[in-house]
């Protein structure tokens, strides 16, 4: 199969049939063989009635539906997991992304030889202050920490090998940063591609402002699981180290200042608990800290989210 297109959605009954045909002229017009994997995160309107519509007139339309929201970083997972192409392509179902452009984004992965191409909506119809300004904060703090040279982090609209997206866990607020996880997994040919970015046809946006807040956390921590997750210990054992042999040392010098100085006792000194704590830092940093991570990457529960009805998947 050439194409699996993966569509997250939330209440998007309206755009839902115009883009299904949208998507369906393109492939007609390049002759692809493809699938439309729509995963509906526990939407509250007719979307999946819409879903279970449109596939009856065409049967590369499959869906997913969760029983309730779980967030677009969840669909998307899910949506990996079940796509079957060759080229992965990901797109908003509020009719913002343009279908034209998916002709094109293949070719990058398949002739290129491209790992992955993110669009980059270059010129947008959001609100200046709510999202324009955020987001180029976000984008540039994500490009100084992964060193990966996007303009566009978290548009909606990427392609992907199948390879990469077999490869990766998307969880949490992740979706902003696929491109950070797949460099982490070593698919390191990430490729750029200016796309149309569309005025909202339908609907409202469903991002509110603590997305903000989340995404920062978010980068953060695949930061930090991409270059400590699987040894902790250079990380936690190295502050941890450090942290009990500073007390350690204070410590030291204060029993020798009071068995060979004849100095003040111990335990009336503030440098007495000073050094107390820092041991206790350094062992708890030591112990506590790699361990609780390791169970919570290796957690076989993480991933897993109640799916109330498949369609063809």
């Amino acid at each position: 199969m050439d194409l699996s297109i993966v569509i997250p959605l939330l209440n998007e009954d309206e755009s839902l049939p115009e883009l299904a045909a949208w998507i369906e002229k393109v492939m007609q017009a390049n002759n692809f063989s493809y699938e439309i994997i729509m995963v509906d995160d526990g939407s509250t309107d007719n979307s999946w009635n819409v879903i279970m519509q449109l596939r009856i007139g065409n049967s590369a339309i499959k869906g997913i539906k969760f029983q309730r929201n779980y967030g677009k970083s969840a669909a998307l997972n899910e949506g990996f997991k079940a796509a079957q192409g060759d080229v992965v392509i990901t797109m908003d179902a509020d009719m913002q992304d343009s279908p034209d452009e998916i002709p094109e984004l293949r070719r990058m992965i398949v002739e290129d030889g491209l790992d992955m191409v993110s669009g980059w909506k270059k010129k947008r119809y959001d609100n200046t202050f709510s999202k324009n300004i955020p987001s180029k904060f976000f984008n540039a703090a994500a490009r100084w920490m992964s060193k990966i040279k996007l303009h566009d982090f978290n548009c909606g609209l990427k392609a992907y090998k199948k390879k990469l997206v077999k490869s990766i866990e998307v969880y949490g607020e992740m979706h902003r940063y696929v491109p950070v996880l797949a460099k982490w997994a070593g698919f390191r040919k990430i490729g750029e591609k200016v796309v149309e970015h569309r005025p909202r046809k339908y609907g409202v946006t469903k991002f509110g402002w603590t997305r903000f807040v989340n995404g920062f956390l978010d980068l953060m921590t695949i930061f930090f699981v991409g270059k400590f997750g699987k040894r902790p210990m250079h990380f936690f054992g190295l502050w941890g180290s450090l942290a009990f042999f500073l007390g350690l040392v204070v410590f030291l010098y204060l029993a020798v200042s009071k068995f060979f100085f004849d100095q003040t006792g111990m335990t009336q000194r503030p440098l007495f608990f000073f050094a107390l704590l820092a041991m206790i830092i350094g062992t708890q940093l030591f112990l506590s800290g790699f361990i609780g991570e390791l169970i919570a990457r290796n957690s076989p529960e993480r991933n897993n989210y109640l799916i109330e009805e498949k369609l063809g998947v």
